[in-house]
């Protein structure tokens, strides 16, 4: 091993968690446990006397719960990463999403029987962990988060001018909800989205947008159209494809294996959009630990389409992003805060219309039937 191990407290009411997630933890050679606390206030004690450099929550906790710990930890100078561990349940998925928008870093859901099954998210704690020790601190940008909007029903017969297909991961939940925050109801283009999260997260997550957000925003179903002002999550532990139909354009889900060890896997969205829609697709890979989203941005950028790398200085994790640019597979490198109007612009009917004529096969046609 080279290097010093990564300093991890642990934070959990359960001392059955307490026990459990430092044995996982301290098979990898790299992390050191060097403590554990009950609550929230024992864990801000120790923040400050062990000096980790990642925490892992539990957020149900008697006493100071897990949110109100990471308010207190996200108010410091210098914020130490938190890694939520989540109930797999629909209240767990609530909180969980809540700390997220606080500025959690990422979460891993528990199974639901821990005492045997704790091993099987080993591989994905750890690999958070990591990548919360080596990320740079990205401050939580402000959301109008408590905003409702009445949502008239979609009725909208046009098509939509542009197929935006986003793939995103660690940092995702708050990029798009900021992204999302920013874009109009009459967005031309019809958007859908790989979130790397696991089912009975995406629906409320697709909620969450949809109430922060002046688009229409659901968790998708096979057969949903793709429709302007609309945009459409991807189940977890699904794939999304698109395809078109006489009747018009619309979304497919699958249960095909996973792909390089994801599914859902933004591969598999970029390379059914390219097919389908060639230059009419303008894919976008956002945030996010690995590089699933790489090879299928490149499958976009041969059918002609437009593809867009979120930038490094604002990414939580330059992961996917990174994979794509260092393959020559980004067109464009675009901050987080100029993603909600590079999109319109991209959307705008007379580029679509431009970028439309200049398509080959399948992809030429920028219209529903």
């Amino acid at each position: 091993m080279s290097g010093p191990r990564v300093r991890v407290l642990v934070v959990d009411d359960s001392a059955l968690m307490r026990k459990l997630i430092p044995q996982i933890l301290e098979a990898d050679a790299s992390i050191e446990v060097v403590g554990t606390a009950m609550d929230g206030n024992f864990g801000l004690k120790k923040l400050e006397e062990l000096k980790p450099q990642v925490i892992t929550l539990d957020l149900e906790m008697p006493g100071m719960n897990g949110i109100d710990m990471l308010r207190q930890v996200m108010r410091k100078l210098y914020p130490v990463p938190v890694i939520v561990v989540s109930s797999h349940s629909t209240e767990g998925a609530s909180i969980t999403l809540k700390a997220l928008g606080f500025g959690a870093f990422d979460f891993v859901a528990k199974p639901k029987d821990v005492s045997t099954r704790m091993p099987e998210i080993a591989a994905e704690l750890i690999a958070k962990i990591k990548a919360a020790a080596s990320s740079k601190s990205i401050a939580v940008k402000p959301l109008a988060s408590t905003m409702q909007y009445g949502k008239a029903p979609v009725a909208s017969t046009k098509a939509p001018t542009r197929i935006v297909t986003i793939g995103v991961s660690t940092g995702g939940p708050h990029a798009l909800q900021y992204v999302f925050s920013q874009l109009p109801a009459d967005l031309p283009g019809s958007i859908l989205v790989v979130q790397h999260m696991p089912e009975n997260f995406t629906e409320m997550f697709a909620r969450r947008l949809d109430e922060t957000s002046a688009l229409r925003v659901k968790e998708a179903q096979s057969g949903d159209l793709l429709m302007p002002g609309r945009a459409l999550i991807c189940p977890g532990s699904r794939h999304l494809k698109v395809m078109k139909l006489p009747l018009g354009n619309v979304a497919l889900l699958s249960d095909e294996p996973r792909t390089r060890g994801h599914r859902p896997s933004a591969d598999i969205l970029f390379r059914s959009a390219a097919e389908e829609f060639g230059a009419q697709n303008v894919a976008v890979i956002m945030t996010g630990m690995g590089d699933d989203g790489a090879e299928g941005l490149g499958t976009v950028k041969a059918a002609g389409g437009m593809t867009i790398a979120q930038s490094e200085e604002s990414c939580v994790v330059y992961g996917m992003p990174k994979a794509a640019v260092e393959r020559g597979y980004a067109t464009r490198v675009v901050s987080l805060e100029a993603m909600a109007s590079t999109l319109m612009a991209q959307c705008a009917p007379e580029r679509a219309e431009k970028s439309g004529n200049n398509a080959g096969g399948k992809g030429a046609s920028a219209g529903q039937n």
